[in-house]
């Protein structure tokens, strides 16, 4: 017997017109979600350059930094007047404060949006981070440094929800075999974003007055909050426009009951796979938050690059991690599809392919001297292997437990948020007198934390779906 076709008049005939997959418009909506989360989060990396006294290049012992371009050695402090004199301690715990916030809501939000759907809990969260995006101009007009550190944390709160919401979003969307393409499709919206922050602050802030950088990249947050509210839902089911053909589809490869059962809390928490798959995630998290965080300040306080040229150099290693987690994608779906390669052994391989080259790479990048092109080159290796974590463990919540894959990626992400929290500040602290030679040990770190929690991953992880999710199939006797 066929199940009563509840949509609207509206919707079943808006539906038979609509010519994308509403699959594949989520996962767009998805990358477009991260796309401009990142741009709220990660752009301040490159306005701190201009709001603070940078370290000027004269009297310095030769080999510390390099010569750099020759227009920032010819300024004195003079010329800084308006700028803050903050340490390297504190700009490193400005940068980390955000995932002061980011932490505490990421357990809630992976919750409600398992419980209730994820639809709102995304537009709310990221129309907070917007308008605290918008906002942070005024903030350090008013508060200095501890009205940016405030500004920061509330929009960690609003962006902790991001990922679990996310992740319980496709797994109601996005069947399991098509998890590769549409997966990192979605979740390539973080590179994307980290390409648009980097490139679009650089030329921004050469031409125009530091907060325009913000006020461009809020906006356009906000506009992306109107148009996911109009067309996403948070099931097939609740979608009055999905064609017939596509919702009979997806309730076919992804079955959901009806009754959602209680959080397997115990289960969860002393599950071996799950604790390898923090581990990855915590390991990743804190070579990208270097990355993503401490790059443009590595370009500028070491390499001596000029504003502009940081905001391009520092993106052409993310657009490389861009074209690679695509292309990851279609290469693992297909040898998914074709019997080449089981799924649980891909998620491994490609984690740690995802781990081993951007840890020895970055650490290959801070011995390769002053020449800015060569440096360039291997931290753009070393993000394009990178790309590959996002068809390893990212997708991995998915696999376990279709039904509590907001839980789980609350908990990866959360504690792998620690990271973001810590590296900033440690780096930081590593680096006072920002040296060649001081960097050299922020990389080394990086190259042991990725490859130990790569390792991890390979003995215990894994992509079968466990016990305690109640879509798992019955064990025979």
């Amino acid at each position: 017997m066929e199940k009563e076709d509840k949509r609207p008049e509206w919707g079943r005939k808006c539906g038979e017109g609509c010519l994308v997959p509403q699959r594949i418009a989520v996962a767009l909506l998805g990358f477009f979600a991260l796309l401009f989360a990142y741009t709220n989060r990660i752009s301040i990396s490159h306005v701190i350059v201009e709001l603070v006294v940078p370290k000027l290049r004269t009297n310095v012992t030769k080999g510390t930094v390099c010569p750099g371009d020759k227009s920032l050695s010819t300024h004195k402090l003079s010329d800084y007047a308006d700028r803050y004199r903050w340490s390297e301690e504190l700009q490193g715990f400005i940068l980390g404060s955000f995932y002061i916030g980011y932490i505490i809501t990421h357990l809630p939000g992976g919750i409600l949006a398992d419980r209730f759907g994820a639809k709102w809990v995304l537009a709310i969260g990221m129309l907070i981070s917007a308008l605290t995006t918008c906002l942070t101009p005024v903030a350090i007009m008013y508060g200095h440094e501890w009205g940016l550190v405030a500004i920061r944390i509330i929009m960690g709160l609003a962006q902790g929800p991001l990922f679990p919401a996310m992740t319980t979003l496709l797994s109601h969307w996005v069947p399991k075999k098509e998890r590769g393409t549409l997966g990192t499709i979605c979740y390539s919206g973080v590179t994307a974003g980290t390409v648009s922050s980097n490139l679009g602050s650089g030329l921004m802030l050469h031409s125009m007055n530091w907060p325009i950088c913000l006020y461009v990249f809020g906006s356009l947050t906000i506009l992306w909050v109107i148009l996911f509210v109009i067309i996403c839902y948070s099931s097939p089911s609740l979608h009055p426009w999905i064609r017939t053909k596509e919702k009979i589809y997806l309730e076919e490869q992804i079955p959901m009951k009806a009754e959602r059962p209680p959080i397997p809390w115990k289960k969860l928490l002393f599950n071996k796979p799950l604790a390898a798959t923090i581990v990855a995630q915590i390991g990743h998290d804190w070579g990208y938050y270097v990355m993503i965080t401490c790059l443009p300040k590595f370009m500028a306080d070491v390499l001596g690059v000029t504003i502009r040229s940081n905001g391009i150099m520092t993106s052409l290693p993310f657009v490389a991690m861009f074209i690679s987690s695509i292309s990851c994608g279609f290469l693992t779906d297909w040898l998914i599809r074709t019997g080449r390669m089981s799924i649980n052994l891909e998620r491994k391989l490609f984690n740690f392919i995802g781990a081993i080259g951007p840890g020895g790479l970055t650490v290959a990048a801070s011995y390769a001297g002053c020449d800015v092109y060569v440096v360039v080159a291997l931290f753009v290796l070393a993000m394009f292997t990178m790309g590959a974590y996002y068809v390893g463990q990212k997708l991995s919540p998915m696999d376990m437990s279709p039904t509590f894959s907001g839980t789980i990626t609350a908990i990866c992400n959360g504690l792998g948020s620690l990271a973001g929290l810590a590296a900033p500040p440690i780096v930081g602290l590593m680096t006072p007198n920002t040296t060649v030679a001081q960097w050299h040990g922020v990389f080394w770190l990086g190259f042991v934390i990725l490859v130990l929690s790569a390792i991890v991953f390979w003995i215990w992880g894994t992509a079968e779906i466990q016990s305690y999710d109640p879509n798992a199939p019955a064990k025979t006797a």
